[in-house]
């Protein structure tokens, strides 16, 4: 005879594996499948393999207005399982976390893997069947609630069913909207993914030069036609398409908006907390101890770690690099200092699904019940994670979606609507 579950959550990710690991905590029999051959596949590449696993940000306000429009429907999640919960779930229970700049949270040993294993652990402890390699091949339904699902050969059945497949950013991590194919089956509206937190493509040689180059604190400024259209600080890196990082991936969204409007551009400061009259006169001290030197020996002490290459791309489109520094005019040591003020770089589109950090699209928050993350279409189904549409920047912001809306699912599962 085929067992029937308490709950089947479909998907080893960060919302699916807490999910899972909250509601055998509780008691229930819970059987998690996942298609890939290992747990967390996407969690392991976050944050560049370390996991930027939440944001530190308080005060809840404070907090939920990162989410955009979506904030009004978070508030009774939050109030269930917020940052703080989150927090003090990993940091109490094996897990310490460290917070780095811009209030983003890491584990203290920097590794996703031991994220992973710490969810895998949660899961062991609250008896949670785990089969790996299972694709669902369909979702059966009977009087509007899910009467089983295929994996391969076999039906598999449970009370109530919770889908965490997330959305369809890095496809290769096993991510490729299976859950909305489902959920539409359902009878649920599914906005179409487009790239949300996306790298972007630039034209310069210069910056490509830099691939694999990140500097901490740097402010860009994007214009359409020349004209200003917004600033941001924060972590950039500079790939071999173009540029990404923190800074990047939180400007991507509003530029892939202006995108359609006209020719964008953007500047990059390489010292935001320097005055353009401060910055010429270090331009000048370390000239004055390098009199004697071209100026091309000296770039690696004009700028950033691990500028020099491009910078050195760049200024020869605008001085002999030849020269040497004791002959350098004072308009061009002005023109150096311009320039590491706003590094000119073209913007020629975003980058696809496959580089992106978080799709937009997913289940309108309006067909789910925040307080409890069930359908409200399909009276045993819950859902989590990447599967809602909820616009969020980088930082931690999406992971402590999963966090929350996978715990409150697994904390609400087997209980009567």
């Amino acid at each position: 005879m085929t067992k029937k579950y308490d709950l089947i959550v479909v998907g080893g990710g960060a919302s699916g594996m807490i999910a899972a690991g909250r509601a055998g905590e509780r008691g229930l029999s819970v059987l998690l499948i996942e298609k890939n051959k290992q747990l967390g596949c996407k969690l392991l590449i976050t944050g560049n393999g370390r996991c930027n696993i939440l944001n530190a940000i308080q005060d809840e306000h404070m907090l939920l207005e990162k989410y955009g429009n979506s904030k009004q429907f978070l508030y009774s999640l939050f109030s269930k399982f917020g940052e703080k919960d989150a927090f003090d779930f990993f940091n109490l229970h094996g897990l310490p976390l460290v917070v780095e700049n811009y209030n983003r949270v890491f584990p203290k040993s920097q590794s996703a893997v031991d994220v992973v294993d710490f969810l895998a652990d949660y899961m062991r402890r609250g008896n949670v069947e785990v089969r790996t390699g299972c694709a669902v091949s369909g979702v059966q339904i009977n009087n509007g609630s899910i009467e089983s699902i295929s994996c391969k050969d076999e039906v598999l059945t449970a009370t109530d069913y919770i889908f965490a497949t997330g959305g369809t950013s890095h496809p290769e991590t096993g991510s490729t909207g299976d859950g909305y194919k489902w959920l539409k089956q359902l009878e649920h509206t599914v906005a179409n993914p487009t790239p949300s937190l996306v790298p972007l493509a630039v034209k310069e040689q210069w910056a490509k030069e830099l691939s694999g180059v990140s500097l901490e604190d740097m402010k860009i400024t994007f214009f359409v036609d020349g004209e200003k259209e917004f600033k941001l600080n924060g972590r950039l890196l500079f790939t071999h398409f173009g540029i990404s990082g923190p800074l990047i991936l939180n400007s991507s969204s509003k530029v892939s908006k202006l995108l359609p409007t006209g020719i964008i551009t953007a500047q990059i400061d390489m010292f935001p907390k320097t005055d353009i009259g401060n910055l010429e006169r270090q331009i000048i001290s370390i000239f004055d101890v390098n009199k004697n030197k071209t100026l091309k020996n000296i770039v690696s002490d004009l700028v950033p770690a691990g500028m020099s290459k491009g910078m050195l791309i760049l200024l020869s489109e605008y001085m002999d690099m030849e020269t040497k520094v004791h002959s350098v005019t004072k308009d061009n040591r002005k023109k150096l200092a311009n320039l590491f003020k706003t590094l000119p770089i073209t913007i020629t589109g975003l980058m696809g699904l496959d580089r992106a950090i978080v799709a937009d699209g997913g289940l309108p928050l309006t067909e789910v019940d925040m307080k409890t993350m069930r359908s409200k279409k399909i009276n045993n189904l819950f859902v989590t994670g990447d599967l809602l549409n909820i616009n969020r920047p980088s930082g931690g912001f999406s992971l402590q979606l999963c966090w929350s809306t996978g715990y409150v699912a697994g904390s609400c599962a087997g209980k009567k609507d």
